[in-house]
């Protein structure tokens, strides 16, 4: 039996469900490991500089993540994979540098507001982008 499925039934949901929960939980862990406990300060103050290797890292960072929740959750084709994986590296990679260059040129400082939503609007945006690769894995 899948894990998904465990949960699912535990749940008392259809396993498609159990999927997704799974497949949420693991992105959502995933991604506070990847943003907030291994991004060193490398990684931080270079993602505002177009195609810098700490962008670039922190981006490959979040993907080698996200290939084995991928692939034991959903088990899709190579070349699903393969699509998702890229697709989730250009759009963190451009979501955090969009982020840095409007938190940079309005010099905003942690200590103001518009930081703070600065960074919960990209964090959404990260999560919605999780939604939408499983809606793809889920479809295939």
């Amino acid at each position: 039996m899948e894990f998904s499925s465990i949960i699912a039934s535990g749940l008392g949901v259809p396993d498609v469900a159990g999927q997704i929960l799974l497949a949420m939980f693991l992105f959502i862990s995933k991604h506070l490991i990847a943003d907030f406990y291994l991004q060193t300060t490398y990684q931080v103050l270079n993602k505002g500089t177009y195609f810098h290797p700490g962008g670039i890292l922190h981006s490959a960072i979040h993907v080698i993540g996200s290939a084995p929740i991928i692939y034991f959750v959903f088990a899709p084709a190579g070349s699903l994979l393969i699509l998702l994986l890229v697709a989730e590296f250009v759009i963190h990679y451009h979501l955090d540098w969009c982020k840095e260059r409007i938190v940079h040129n309005k010099q905003w400082t942690t200590q103001q507001t518009s930081f703070w939503i600065a960074l919960g609007t990209d964090q959404f945006l990260h999560q919605i982008t999780y939604i939408l690769m499983i809606a793809i894995l889920i479809a295939n």
